[in-house]
C-alpha cells in the first residue's frame, strides 16, 4: 500500500514538474517574441506579445518591464494617450514583482508625472502622488522636472486654499535643499575629472562622456532652481513675510524651529524690519546655535561692525553640522575679508565653501576676480604680471563648467582675462613658450604659458 501511494506521489510531481517546465519555456518563447520586435522598435507587433507576458508570465524576466517602459513611452509620444493608462500599470507591476532591482522613488515619481501631465486625478491627489514618491524613497527621486512639479503643485494648493503658506515655505526649504545636494554631488563627480584634464591627464572616452552628462544635468538643476523661485515669486517677498511673522511671533516665539525658519527667510531676503533683530535675539536665548550666531553677525555687519561680525560668522560654523548652512557662514566669512582686501583669508573661505559645495561657481568667480586684481603685485616684470591672467581665467573657465546658472558670465570674464594676458607677439618676444611662470605673491602657485 505504502509502495503505491509513494509511487502515486511521484507520477503527480513529474506531472506537475513536467507543466512547470512546459510554462517556463512557454514564458521564454513569448518574451522572445516580444523582446526581438521590440528591439527594434516595432511595437505594434511587440504589443500582443507583452500583454501575454504580464498576463502568464509576470515575474519571468525585468525585461518584460525595461522594454514595455520604453514601447509605451514611444505610444504617447505618438500621441496615442490610450496607453497611459497601461504605461503606469507596466511601473507598478515592475515595482511589485521586482522591488529590488527597482528603484522605488524614481518610479513613483515617473507615475506622478504621468498622471500630472495627462490631468489624471485633482491637483491634490497629483501632489499626494508625488509626496509618496519623495517621502518614501527620496534618494531616487531625482528628477529636475518632477521636483519642479512637486513643489509647483504645493504653490497652486496654497492659491486655491488647499494649503498653509507656512507649509508652502518649509515645502520649498525642503526642495531647495534636496536640488542643492544632487548639484553638490554632480559637480563635486565633475571637478575631479576638471581637476585631472588640467593636470595634463587625458579623459577617456568615458569619462568625457561622464563630463558632458554632469555639465547636462547641472544645467537641469540650475533651470529648475530658478523656476523653483519664480513659482514661489511674491510669496516670499518681504511684504508679505513682514505682516505673516508680525501675526504669528506671539504665538511661535518659543518654537525653536519655527524661529529659524522665520529669521533664516527674513534674513534670505534682506527684509529690513525691527522683528528681525526680536527674532534673532530670542531665538539665540533660547537655543544658542550656529543660526542665531551667523544672524547676530549679520546685525553686526549691519552696524558696520565688522570685527565683530566676524566672530560671530566663526562661532556659526563652529557651531553648525548641516553642510548647506555652512556654506552660507563660509560665504559670509570669505566676503567679509575680500570687502576689506585681504583676498587670501578670503580664498582660503572660498575653498572651505567649496570642499562642501563644489558646485558653486561664484566662489570660483570671486577667487578669479581676486587674482586678477592682484595682478600688478605678483611678478617681477610686466610678463609675469599679465600672466596672472591666464590664473584668473582658469578659474573663470572652472565656475561656468560647474555653475551653468552663470556661464554666460564666467565665459565672458575668462575671455577677458585672457585678452589681458599676454599676446602671442609678447610670448614670442619673451621667449617664454611652454614655460612655467610661478607666483610668490598670496595667490602663489604657478601657470604654464602657451605653446607658439
Amino acid at each position: 500500500m505504502k509502495k503505491r501511494v509513494f509511487i502515486l506521489a511521484a507520477v503527480m510531481l513529474l506531472s506537475l514538474g513536467g507543466k512547470a517546465i512546459a510554462q517556463m519555456d512557454d514564458c521564454a518563447v513569448t518574451l522572445s517574441l516580444f523582446a526581438e520586435p521590440a528591439k527594434t522598435k516595432n511595437y505594434n507587433a511587440a504589443l500582443p506579445h507583452y500583454e501575454k507576458l504580464i498576463k502568464e508570465c509576470p515575474k519571468y524576466h525585468i525585461s518584460i518591464y525595461q522594454y514595455g517602459e520604453k514601447m509605451f513611452k514611444h505610444f504617447i509620444d505618438e500621441g496615442d494617450n490610450s496607453k497611459i493608462p497601461a504605461y503606469i500599470q507596466n511601473f507598478e507591476m515592475r515595482l511589485e514583482n521586482y522591488p529590488a532591482k527597482t528603484k522605488e522613488g524614481e518610479v513613483l515619481s515617473k507615475i506622478a508625472q504621468l498622471k500630472y501631465e495627462n490631468n489624471i486625478g485633482s491637483k491634490m491627489e497629483q501632489f499626494n502622488a508625488f509626496d509618496k514618491a519623495y517621502e518614501t524613497d527620496p534618494d531616487n527621486f531625482t528628477s529636475p522636472k518632477s521636483i519642479y512639479t512637486y513643489f509647483s503643485l504645493a504653490v497652486d494648493l496654497y492659491d486655491s486654499g488647499e494649503k498653509d503658506i507656512q507649509e508652502v515655505f518649509d515645502m520649498y526649504d525642503e526642495v531647495t535643499e534636496k536640488i542643492e545636494d544632487e548639484e553638490g554631488q554632480l559637480a563635486e563627480r565633475l571637478t575631479e575629472l576638471i581637476d585631472k584634464q588640467e593636470n595634463g591627464t587625458d579623459l577617456s572616452a568615458k569619462e568625457k562622456r561622464l563630463v558632458n552628462a554632469y555639465e547636462t544635468n547641472l544645467g537641469a538643476y540650475s533651470k529648475v532652481k530658478g523656476s523653483v523661485n519664480g513659482k514661489l515669486g511674491i510669496l516670499a517677498d518681504c511684504e508679505n513675510l513682514i505682516p505673516l511673522y508680525e501675526k504669528l511671533f506671539e504665538e511661535k516665539k518659543n518654537d525653536v524651529n519655527w524661529l529659524k525658519s522665520a529669521a533664516g527667510r527674513l534674513n534670505a531676503k534682506d527684509c529690513e524690519t525691527p522683528m528681525f533683530y526680536q527674532m534673532v535675539q530670542q531665538l539665540h536665548s533660547l537655543e544658542p546655535s550656529a543660526s542665531s550666531a551667523f544672524y547676530l553677525g549679520r546685525l553686526a555687519e549691519r552696524d558696520g561692525k565688522a570685527s565683530e561680525a566676524l566672530d560671530y560668522y566663526n562661532q556659526a560654523v563652529e557651531l553648525e553640522s548641516d553642510p548647506n548652512q555652512k556654506v552660507r557662514y563660509y560665504r559670509s566669512i570669505a566676503e567679509n575679508f575680500r570687502g576689506k582686501g585681504q583676498y587670501g583669508q578670503a580664498r582660503n573661505y572660498y575653498r572651505k565653501l567649496l570642499e562642501i559645495k563644489p558646485n558653486d561657481g561664484n566662489s570660483y568667480l570671486k577667487i578669479a576676480n581676486m587674482y586678477a586684481k592682484s595682478a600688478n603685485n605678483c611678478g617681477s616684470n610686466v610678463f609675469e604680471k599679465r600672466a596672472m591672467y591666464w590664473l584668473a581665467a582658469q578659474m573663470a573657465d572652472k565656475a561656468a563648467r560647474v555653475d551653468p546658472s552663470i556661464s554666460g558670465t564666467a565665459n565672458q570674464t575668462a575671455s577677458s582675462y585672457r585678452g589681458l594676458a599676454p599676446s602671442k607677439s609678447d610670448i614670442f618676444s619673451a621667449g617664454m613658450g611652454g614655460k612655467t611662470v610661478s607666483f610668490s605673491c598670496w595667490v602663489g602657485g604657478s601657470v604654464r604659458v602657451p605653446n607658439l
